[in-house]
């Protein structure tokens, strides 16, 4: 009886192959980890090698983390080798084939789950990943699904989908209220396009909801001083037990697990922070559009005409895809001259 009191619980995470996603279930296996829970982390061998420096400093302090790689079938669905990760995507048209190799990453899961003890005790899976519902059935486990935003985005897609708010919008443009929030919130179609899933995606759509209605319970990176109203109010929405964990970035107490966090940015950092330093307070702009947003080059052309009539200074992060070549030859044409003293570029 004493050893089965001492044995750690087995916790499984189980992000989405993207940086925004897997980082933050980095974090919250530290979280667990510093509880006392052993943590298994379920990733691919591209992105376990992108979060390596905060796997080495989680086996530097002795956490019970395993980073547990898993297979990524590219060839089998179509996609380029070594293309595990969203933001490694050329194009729109390759998610689809993305997602069915996600959920061609359960069979090889449990079968690492079988074979490598203790058998889990609970899985938390990202929201896009409904497959996992078998896992979590196999074992006979409560499973919880993790958002790695906040919980006022969640409830305004929730309450806009639920409601049919823009059943009868023709027009992108046209502002809509969102329903049931606690305060008066209008968004447009084309302001959040992810919102409203094409005929194509609706299929995906409606297996996550359904393995959303099954699960044990609901964990936000967010915190009531962010999300005030907003988590009782999803919770109430969803039906849903959900705990505000956030911002689990909290967690990296030191500066180099700060500071590795991501990609390595193109700009030399130091160069970058002198520059900052150089300016008045408060007086830089930073755009940036997210690792995942592909523009196209018509709209990196008005952000960097607005950004030039501004005169502000500003730090702008480019993402253009596969228009790279493109996007350089615009920026090389006048631009960067321009806006040399003023501007820092990061792709």
């Amino acid at each position: 009886m004493g050893s089965m009191c001492e044995q750690k619980l087995h916790f499984v995470l189980v992000p989405l192959m993207a940086l925004g996603h897997v980082i933050p279930m980095v974090d919250l296996a530290r979280l667990l980890a510093d509880r006392g829970a052993l943590v298994s982390l379920i990733a691919t061998p591209h992105n376990l090698s992108r979060v390596r420096a905060a796997a080495d400093s989680a086996g530097a302090a002795g956490l019970p983390i395993r980073f547990v790689p898993i297979p990524f079938p590219c060839a089998e669905v179509g996609l380029p080798e070594g293309c595990e990760n969203i933001d490694l995507l050329s194009t729109h048209a390759q998610a689809h084939n993305f997602f069915d190799a996600n959920r061609l990453m359960r069979d090889p899961l449990q079968r690492h789950l079988r074979d490598n003890p203790p058998l889990p005790d609970c899985v938390v899976s990202d929201f896009c990943l409904p497959w996992t519902r078998d896992v979590a059935d196999e074992f006979g486990v409560p499973r919880f699904i993790f958002y790695p935003i906040c919980c006022f985005t969640l409830l305004c897609q929730h309450n806009l989908t639920h409601h049919g708010a823009y059943d009868k919008v023709a027009d992108a443009m046209e502002p809509v209220l969102v329903p049931d929030v606690p305060h008066r919130v209008e968004v447009t179609m084309a302001q959040a396009p992810g919102f409203f899933p094409g005929d194509d995606w609706k299929e995906f759509h409606t297996e996550a909801e359904d393995a959303e209605l099954t699960c044990d319970g609901a964990i936000v990176n967010s915190f009531d001083g962010l999300d005030p109203f907003y988590i009782e109010a999803f919770e109430k929405a969803k039906g849903k037990k959900t705990w505000a964990v956030g911002p689990v970035s909290m967690c990296n107490k030191d500066d180099a697990d700060k500071a590795s966090r991501g990609d390595k940015a193109s700009v030399d950092v130091e160069h970058c922070m002198s520059w900052l330093e150089s300016m008045k307070p408060r007086s830089v702009l930073y755009v940036s559009l997210g690792s995942l947003a592909r523009t196209p080059l018509p709209q990196v052309v008005e952000l960097g005409t607005g950004l030039e009539a501004s005169n502000y200074p500003f730090i702008w992060v480019i993402k253009p895809g596969d228009q790279y070549a493109e996007v350089e030859e615009w920026l090389a044409d006048g631009f960067e001259e321009r806006t040399k003293e003023r501007g820092i570029i990061i792709w």
